[in-house]
């Protein structure tokens, strides 16, 4: 049997005669897969376009384009360095955050820093860190800001002592997990060696048990979890940065800086504002502080008014009952949209391989490994997962995990596969 070449027209032309007649190929078989995958390789992982003129100056391959996309959507290379993680579906907001409560009842808890702090106001004085802690009230969007001056269970407790003095004492604490706490600086290091460490969860699981305070901790890597106190993070750092800069500054001085700060961000808007001139008041988280702005200019005391005591309390009442509704009608419709993350995408299974994404290591240096266990939320969407590695087990958000794509979609062409992960028609 000889070798079946493609005619044309081409035969007058000045070209070699592999390229004027070039091997006829079918698409199915096994040695045009080869054949691909070996020029796709020696000729350093080009696209589609480009990879289908290369093996035409050889081949003549019927419906090669199909087969080319095909082959490169096998390649693991390009696959990985092209595919998508699965972004989930954003979830209904939890109950604490939609039902009438008093403020920091439940209280989202964050750090940011290290911060320089001079001992005095002396020149040449000595320089130690120090850290902000961040306290949020999970439905009104009120903020409490402290100085920690040490990496220790008993400083982070004075703190939050200092926080239940003030505020009252709150029923739940969130925050991230502590390997959150890890950012791509290393800013944070120290906080985490002490935070993860067993003889810290174990001082405060000791004290806060007596109070009845429970901590929810979000799952690794994923801080978009806890997008309410990385938002008040933003916005107290971004205050002091356009205040302080560089400057150096002692702890009376960072204690006055933060409670100013705490003080402006309570005083900002929490639903949009409205064009009738006649309203100049505004919802605030402030209002359920202290019943106003906490920059407001105080108003002339009502205390000479003839009134009965009775009616000046349901007059209160009245008052605080009024920010509640206000809370219900203004403030609760502005989190009814999904700003982002509203398509609906495929639910992880078990037994699906992923890779691992790492934002502190390349891609290509991804650990792979099995999904064993979804935890669907209430409405039935996987956003967290326990994956199986060749070392351990560890629970990520499905954000952090990229799918490798399953044998009967990579059988299948890729317009017809579902997955986001499909790398686009891009030459490299």
């Amino acid at each position: 049997m000889g070798i079946l070449r493609a005619g044309g027209r081409l035969f007058n032309a000045n070209l070699p005669f592999n390229h004027k007649h070039p091997v006829l190929l079918p698409p199915e078989s096994h040695l045009s897969n080869l054949i691909v995958d070996h020029f796709h390789r020696i000729y350093l992982h080009p696209g589609p376009s480009l990879l289908q003129a290369l093996v035409q100056l050889e081949y003549w391959i019927p419906s090669a384009r199909r087969l080319i996309r095909q082959r490169i959507f096998n390649c693991q290379r390009c696959y990985r360095l092209k595919a998508k993680s699965f972004i989930p579906k954003m979830a209904d907001l939890p109950s604490y955050r939609v039902r009438a409560e008093r403020a920091f009842k439940r209280t989202g808890l964050d750090f940011a820093g290290p911060f320089l702090m001079k001992e005095s106001g002396r020149r040449k004085a000595l320089l130690s860190k120090v850290y902000l802690c961040i306290f949020v009230c999970m439905t009104t969007k009120a903020i409490h800001l402290e100085v920690v001056t040490s990496l220790t269970a008993d400083a982070f407790l004075a703190t939050l002592d200092r926080f239940v003095s003030l505020r009252g004492l709150p029923s739940d604490l969130y925050s991230d997990c502590g390997s959150n706490f890890v950012s791509a600086a290393g800013k944070l290091k120290e906080w985490y060696k002490w935070y993860v460490s067993e003889n810290t969860q174990e001082e405060l699981a000791e004290r806060l048990t007596p109070l009845q305070i429970k901590w929810h901790f979000n799952p690794p890597r994923a801080p978009h979890f806890g997008g309410i106190w990385e938002a008040g993070v933003k916005s107290a750092k971004s205050l002091m940065l356009r205040t302080v800069g560089d400057a150096v500054l002692t702890y009376e001085e960072f204690a006055t800086l933060f409670a100013k700060i705490g003080a402006v961000l309570n005083s900002r808007p929490i639903c949009p504002l409205s064009n009738d001139p006649s309203e100049c008041e505004y919802l605030s988280p402030g209002h359920f502080l202290i019943g106003e702005a906490l920059l407001a200019v105080p108003e002339p005391t009502l205390l000479d008014v003839t009134l009965n005591r009775l009616d000046r309390w349901q007059l209160v009442k009245r008052m605080t009952q009024f920010f509640w509704d206000r809370w219900h009608r203004e403030y609760l419709s502005t989190l009814q949209s999904r700003v982002k993350w509203n398509e609906n995408t495929p639910n992880l299974q078990v037994g699906d391989l992923v890779f691992l994404k790492d934002d502190n290591s390349p891609v290509l240096q991804w650990p792979r490994g099995r999904v064993v266990e979804v935890h669907p939320g209430q409405d039935g969407v996987v956003r967290v997962a326990s994956v199986q590695t060749s070392t351990s087990t560890f629970s990520r958000p499905v954000a952090k995990l990229v799918p490798l794509f399953p044998e009967n979609v990579a059988n299948s062409s890729p317009a017809e596969n579902p997955w986001n992960g499909w790398p686009q028609e891009q030459e490299h």
